[in-house]
C-alpha cells in the first residue's frame, strides 16, 4: 500500500539529525519506585495532563479578540493533542528515572514518601482529605483509584498550599517534570503535538513550517516563499558523509575498544604505553585540557599554535550542524548538563550548562557582549586583577570577536525581539541591538539546542578547528577524573609548592575500553566551567577553601505576554515564538538588570508555566506560538558555592531579589505596551491580566498586588 504524502513526510522527519538526538528512549529505568508507588505516579501525571474528550473540549487558541472556537470535527491532530494523556505513555517512567537519578537527593527522597503515602489508603486520606472518600466500601479509596476530577482537586490544592510546604514541593516538581517529560517526548507517533489544521511547528524536524499564505513551504533542501524567492538550506544533503572540521583530531572513544584506541592515538602523533599489568593505559603529550568550550577552545588553539602537543578531553560527543534536530527530549540528554535537569540543592533555580564538543558555544543563545568597561574596572581595581584595566584583556576580547564572527546587528528581528523592541519604543525606552557570533542574516530560533544551520559559530567551528590543524587530538567521551599531583623532588619548589601537576587521569564513558587513561602532561589546564570544576581539583586532593566559593548565576525571572493571532485584522507584529534569532535586543533597567528574550521550546514552555487544571494546560500550549517571553537578568550580588558535582548551593540576596523584581515590573510593563492581549508570570497561582482597555491604574494595581 503506497504511503500517504504525511506518512512520508513524517518518515523523512524521523531521518533528520544524528540518531542520538531524533529520539529519546531509555533500555531499562533503574528509578527503583514500587509498582504501588508507580501506580500512584501514573495517577498523578495522568491528572496533571489528562486525556479531554474533543467533543466537549473549547481550545485555549483565540481567533480574534478574545472568542473561543470548538475543534471541529476534520482537526484530527488537534484532536489527537487533546486526548493524548501522561498516564497513557511511558512518562511517569520517565519522571521517575529524572527525579531519582537528576535531581538533588532531597527532593527525591520527598517525592518518594509522597508516592509512598499516596499507595496507601491512610497515606491518601491524610494528603487529599475528603476528597478520597467513597460512599462504598472500603470508603477511602488510594490516589490511583479516585475519580479523574477529584484528583486533579487534590492536586489544585497542593500548588495552592501553605500549611504543608514540602507536599508543594514534591507536587512543583512532579508538575515540572510531568510537562517537561511529555512535551520533550516527541516520537513517531505523537510527532507534531502542536499542529493546527493550517499551521504547525515540526517538532521533529525542527524546521518551523507554516501552511499559510505568505509564509514559507518547506520543499525538499530549500525553502521556497512565495514570489519565488529562495533561501537555500544549510543543512547537508543526504548521501555520503561529509567529512566533519574536526575528525583529523577527534577521537570518539564510545566507538573504540582498548586497542583501536591506542592505535588511534599514536596514529595522531601521541607517545602511548599498553601495560597489561597496569589499569591504565598511558598516554604522553605536552598539555592536557579538561573541557573543549570558550575556555579549553582557545587555550588549545594557543596553545597548539605555539608548537605544543595538545590533548583536550571532553566527556561529551561531537556533533555538527546536520546532526542537530532540534528535538528538545534527545538534545538535552546529549547536549547539557544532567540532561538539562540541573537544579540548585534547594530546588530553587534550574541551571543549564552544555556538555559536548564545543560546551557552552555549542548551545548558547549566540549573544557575544563584550565585557563592560565598568566591571573591567571593578576587577581590576577591586580585586586586584591589574590584566583586566590594561590593553591585554581588550586586544583577546578584539581577537576573539574576530575569530567568532561577531556582528553588531541582524537583518530581520524574530517574534520575541519585535515584541520587546516595539513595547520598548512605546514606552520610550532605550532597546539596543545584541552582538551575535553568527551572520546578520541568521534567522535561527533553535541555536540552544545546537545549530542546525552551522551559521553561529562556537569553539566547535573556529578555534578547535584551528588547534586540530596544529595537531591537537580531541578525545569525546571521556570524563576527567583526577590530575595526578607528585610531590617535588628536594622539597618545595620555587613558587613554595609542596607538590606539582603530571597530568589527568580519565575515564571512557562507553563499555568497550576496560582501562582507565593515564594521560602525562608538562601542564594541565581544567576547563570545565565554574560547575565542574571545583569536584575535579577537590577529588584531585586540593583543599583550598576557597574552590568551588563565589559562585554567581545571573538569576533570572521571566514574564509572559500572548499576542493572538487575528483574521479581521492584520497583525501589529508578525512571526512565531520559534523563529528568529534568540537575543537580538536587550533593555537596560539598571546597571546590573537588564531584560531579553529567551529561547523555550514546548517542553521549557510547559514546565515553566503555572498549573492551574488540565484543560488550561492544554490551552497554554495551544497558545505556545504566539506566546512571547521577556525575562529579567540581574548581575547578582550574592554568591553561591559548588560542594559537589551536580550539587550547587544558592539563595539570591534580597537586593538582588529586590532588583528582579523590579525588572519583572518592566518586563511586563513592556509587554503591555507592545500591545499583549494576556500578560503574567510563572507564579505558581497563575494570576494573569487582561490587557484590552486597560488603564494604567488598572496595571499598576495589578504589579502592586503581584508583586
Amino acid at each position: 500500500m503506497a504511503s500517504s504524502p504525511r506518512q512520508e513526510e513524517e518518515k523523512a522527519a524521523a531521518k533528520r539529525g544524528h540518531p542520538l538526538l531524533r529520539g529519546l528512549g531509555r533500555e531499562r529505568h533503574t528509578h527503583g519506585l514500587r509498582p504501588a508507588q508507580m501506580e500512584a505516579l501514573r495517577a498523578m501525571c495522568g491528572a496533571l495532563i489528562p486525556s479531554l474528550p474533543a467533543a466537549d473540549g473549547q481550545v485555549g487558541g483565540e481567533d480574534g479578540e478574545g472568542g473561543r472556537r470548538l475543534i471541529r470535527d476534520v482537526d484530527k491532530d488537534m484532536e489527537r493533542f487533546y486526548l493524548a494523556s501522561a498516564a497513557d505513555s511511558t512518562v511517569p517512567d520517565e519522571v521517575a528515572e529524572l527525579t531519582f537519578t537528576r535531581c538533588v537527593r532531597e527532593a527525591g527522597a520527598l517525592v518518594w514518601i509522597v508516592l509512598w503515602m499516596l499507595a496507601t489508603r491512610v497515606g491518601t486520606l491524610a494528603l487529599c482529605g475528603r476528597s478520597c472518600i467513597s460512599g462504598k466500601f472500603p470508603y477511602v479509596r488510594r490516589f490511583a483509584d479516585m475519580p479523574a476530577e477529584r484528583r486533579e482537586e487534590a492536586l489544585k490544592r497542593w500548588n495552592t498550599t501553605r500549611w504543608l510546604f514540602p507536599l508543594k514541593i514534591a507536587f512543583v516538581l512532579v508538575k515540572i517534570l510531568c510537562h517537561f517529560a511529555f512535551y520533550t517526548a516527541v516520537n513517531a507517533r505523537f510527532d507534531l503535538i502542536l499542529r493546527r489544521s493550517k499551521s504547525f511547528y515540526d517538532l521533529t524536524s525542527g524546521f518551523h513550517c507554516e501552511r499559510e499564505l505568505g509564509e514559507p513551504v518547506l520543499e525538499s533542501n530549500r525553502i521556497q516563499r512565495p514570489g519565488g524567492r529562495r533561501r537555500a538550506s544549510k543543512r547537508c544533503n543526504a548521501g555520503a558523509p561529509a567529512r566533519r572540521l574536526l575528525d583529523n583530531g577527534v577521537v570518539e572513544t564510545k566507538e573504540l575498544d582498548d586497542t583501536t584506541l591506542l592505535r588511534s592515538l599514536a596514529e595522531k602523533g601521541l607517545a602511548v604505553k599498553m601495560n597489561q599489568s597496569s589499569a591504565h593505559h598511558t598516554v604522553r603529550c605536552d598539555v592536557v585540557i579538561v573541557g573543549s568550550g570558550c575556555g579549553g577552545g582557545v587555550a588549545a588553539a594557543v596553545l597548539a599554535s605555539a608548537g605544543h602537543k595538545v590533548i583536550v578531553v571532553e566527556k561529551g560527543d561531537y556533533f555538527v550542524a546536520k546532526d542537530y534536530s532540534s528535538v528538545e527530549g534527545p538534545t538535552l540528554e546529549h547536549l547539557y548538563e544532567q540532561g538539562g535537569v540541573f537544579c540548585t540543592a534547594n530546588v530553587s533555580t534550574s541551571i543549564f550548562a552544555g556538555t559536548t564538543v564545543g560546551g557552552g558555544s555549542a548551545v548558547n543563545w549566540s549573544a557575544s557582549i563584550r565585557t563592560p568597561a565598568d566591571v573591567l574596572q571593578e576587577w581590576s581595581r577591586n580585586h586586584g586583577l591589574p590584566v583586566f584595566g590594561g590593553p591585554g584583556y581588550v586586544q583577546a576580547m578584539d581577537a576573539v570577536c574576530a575569530r567568532l564572527g561577531v556582528t553588531g546587528r541582524c537583518r530581520e528581528e524574530g517574534f520575541q525581539n519585535k515584541v520587546l523592541r516595539r513595547g520598548c519604543e512605546a514606552l520610550d525606552l532605550r532597546v539596543d541591538a545584541v552582538p551575535r557570533n553568527s551572520s546578520e542574516g541568521h534567522f535561527c530560533g533553535s541555536c540552544n539546542l545546537g545549530c542546525p544551520t552551522g551559521d553561529k559559530r562556537g569553539t566547535d567551528t573556529t578555534w578547535l578547528v584551528d588547534a586540530v590543524e596544529r595537531g591537537a587530538v580531541i578525545l569525546t567521551g571521556c570524563k576527567a577524573e583526577q590530575f595526578i599531583l607528585e610531590k617535588n623532588t628536594g622539597g618545595r619548589s620555587k613558587n613554595g609548592r609542596r607538590k606539582k601537576c603530571v597530568g589527568l587521569v580519565a575515564a571512557c564513558i562507553g563499555n568497550g575500553i576496560t582501562k582507565k587513561l593515564r594521560i602525562e602532561a608538562k601542564v594541565s589546564i581544567s576547563a570545565c566551567g565554574a560547575l565542574m570544576t571545583p569536584p575535579l581539583l577537590r577529588k584531585s586532593g586540593l583543599k583550598n577553601k576557597h574552590i568551588g566559593r563565589s559562585l554567581h548565576l545571573h538569576p533570572v525571572s521571566v514574564a509572559w505576554g500572548y499576542f493572538p493571532e487575528s483574521r479581521q485584522e492584520p497583525q501589529l507584529i508578525a512571526g512565531k515564538s520559534y523563529e528568529g534569532g534568540i537575543i537580538t535586543s536587550m533593555h537596560r533597567v539598571t546597571e546590573r538588570t537588564i531584560i531579553e528574550t529567551p529561547a523555550l521550546g514546548p517542553g521549557a514552555f510547559a514546565a515553566l508555566m503555572p498549573w492551574e487544571s488540565g484543560r488550561d494546560m492544554k490551552e497554554r500550549m495551544r497558545r505556545y506560538a504566539r506566546t512571547a517571553h521577556a525575562l529579567a537578568l540581574v548581575r547578582d550580588r550574592g554568591a553561591g558555592s559548588v560542594v559537589g558535582e551536580g550539587r550547587v548551593l544558592y539563595t539570591p540576596r534580597r537586593d538582588d531579589v529586590d532588583e528582579l523584581r523590579e525588572g519583572l515590573r518592566r518586563a511586563l510593563r513592556i509587554l503591555v505596551a507592545a500591545g499583549a492581549a494576556e500578560v503574567g508570570t510563572n507564579r505558581s497561582d497563575g494570576l494573569r491580566l487582561r490587557c484590552k482597555g486597560i488603564r494604567d491604574e488598572d496595571l499598576e494595581a495589578f504589579l502592586n498586588e503581584y508583586m
